[in-house]
């Protein structure tokens, strides 16, 4: 759907997503410490960013969400320093500001997750890529992160809390966010590549369940691992 089909529509689209945001917004962040060290073997040092998925909203604890099954994986081979940096209704804009303010935090590795709010707020493409570049940059150059992967912009038009017609909208202007990443990041991008069952999200239908972030974790390591 083009933006005129959306400006259109947007006595619609409007209420529908006040009303998305508003019912998005209730379940918590995951319980549980934020930075932690585990394993056995070579120090890895890690950085969680991001929104709400990074947060683990949809879990009871950081144990279940990303976090946790990432860092868990890891330990397996590595002796894992860890360290989440997520709040819900992140965009990758706020994320940058943030930031910026932040103490830097030493790391080996820096893993990005944003795209969901920046979908839902219709963020244009040119200015999400151009925020994913300033957010990479400082963490390359102000905090010495050597490198940072960005996780893919999620499957929004699978998510089954959006109504018709706002998810066919957020759908197709996730997708393109998705792409130009790709295309920008190529080295650095992590698809999500898992199949989208809505049965595995969470009670809202909006964020990941606990088999998604278990998923997730072990795609994300095994990317690190690979590496």
């Amino acid at each position: 759907m083009s933006r005129w089909a959306a400006a259109l529509l947007s006595p619609i689209l409007i209420p529908q997503a006040a009303w998305v945001i508003a019912r998005a917004a209730r379940l918590p962040e995951a319980a549980g410490p934020r930075t932690g060290r585990l394993g056995v073997g070579p120090v890895l040092r890690v950085l969680v960013i991001g929104d709400s998925s990074a947060a683990g909203v949809g879990v009871a604890t950081q144990d279940d969400a990303l976090s946790g099954h990432l860092t868990r994986t890891l330990a397996q081979t590595y002796t894992v320093d860890w360290q989440l940096i997520a709040k819900t209704g992140a965009t990758t804009g706020s994320t940058l500001a943030h930031l910026a303010e932040h103490p830097p935090t030493q790391a080996d590795i820096a893993i990005l997750i944003h795209g969901v709010n920046d979908t839902t707020r219709l963020v244009p493409t040119q200015r999400f890529i151009a925020n994913q570049r300033a957010l990479v940059s400082l963490l390359n150059q102000h905090w010495n992160v050597p490198r940072v992967l960005l996780c893919a912009v999620p499957p929004v038009g699978h998510f089954p809390l959006l109504p018709h017609p706002l998810r066919s909208v957020l759908g197709r202007h996730a997708i393109r966010l998705d792409r130009a990443l790709q295309q920008a990041f190529p080295d650095a991008h992590v698809p999500f590549d898992m199949p989208m069952d809505t049965a595995l999200m969470a009670s809202d239908g909006f964020h990941p369940g606990p088999d998604i972030y278990a998923r997730w974790g072990r795609l994300l390591a095994a990317r690190i691992e690979n590496a």
